[in-house]
């Protein structure tokens, strides 16, 4: 690949790849608590919950990279309180980048988590719960095992999101080689250039053959955690 890439369109990819794996990566954590705040939740304001996770999938990704930008960026509330604490940096970073690219996957992998939650036989749980086993371990033997192909399915939704995703993470980190240009942010600069379509058509064909690998590989370990959990 690197002798059929440009030194400059390999640091894209590999920056491609950096982004999505840290955006699915940072948003699991936070999917599986919401996932599970939203199916077995009873309070006031779930609607609201539910309709600010999904936000992101109604907006256009220009007006989410742009209220990004507004409240993480250098001057904005959140941003300036990370730099000045912390010094960390979110705007025109490839940070910036992963973190625009979690924000759009979210929804996908919040709903995909939320529904094999939903999924869940409480019957199995309730006969966990009589065996004297408390409602942390209830949930971490049996409801996470049961959930997990859903799990997977979210992590890749957001993985594929993030590898695709294009208008929010230009508007909040700009295009900037090497740092945070990404595939597609790869591909609009070559489509704007004269001669730029051969590089694009690489890229393309680059960023189907990661997505395509990406749903392959999920669905071989979605049957291998459902044969898994079928013999148990």
């Amino acid at each position: 690949m690197s002798h059929w890439l440009t030194p400059e369109e390999w640091t894209a990819v590999r920056l491609s790849l950096v982004v999505a794996t840290t955006a699915m990566l940072a948003s699991l954590p936070f999917g599986l608590a919401v996932a599970l705040l939203l199916a077995r939740g009873r309070f006031w304001g779930k609607s609201l919950l539910d309709a600010a996770v999904h936000l992101p999938l109604i907006l256009p990704p220009v007006v989410t990279g742009y209220l990004l930008l507004v409240g993480f960026g250098r001057r904005g509330p959140i941003g300036q309180f990370l730099y000045e604490w912390f010094g960390i940096v979110f705007s025109f970073r490839w940070t910036g980048a992963a973190l625009a690219c979690a924000v759009m996957g979210f929804p996908l992998m919040v709903r995909a988590i939320r529904l094999s939650i939903e999924a869940v036989d409480r019957k199995l749980e309730a006969a966990a719960g009589t065996l004297g086993a408390n409602p942390a371990w209830v949930f971490l033997v049996v409801t996470l095992p049961l959930c997990l192909p859903g799990i997977l399915a979210g992590m890749i939704l957001c993985f594929a999101k993030a590898m695709g995703e294009f208008g929010a993470t230009i508007t909040f980190v700009s295009n900037i080689p090497g740092e945070t240009q990404t595939l597609p942010s790869a591909i609009y600069t070559f489509t704007q250039v004269p001669g730029g379509e051969t590089g694009a058509m690489r890229l393309t064909l680059i960023s189907i053959a990661i997505s395509v690998a990406a749903l392959f590989l999920s669905e071989v370990m979605a049957r291998l955690v459902g044969r898994r959990i079928a013999v148990e």
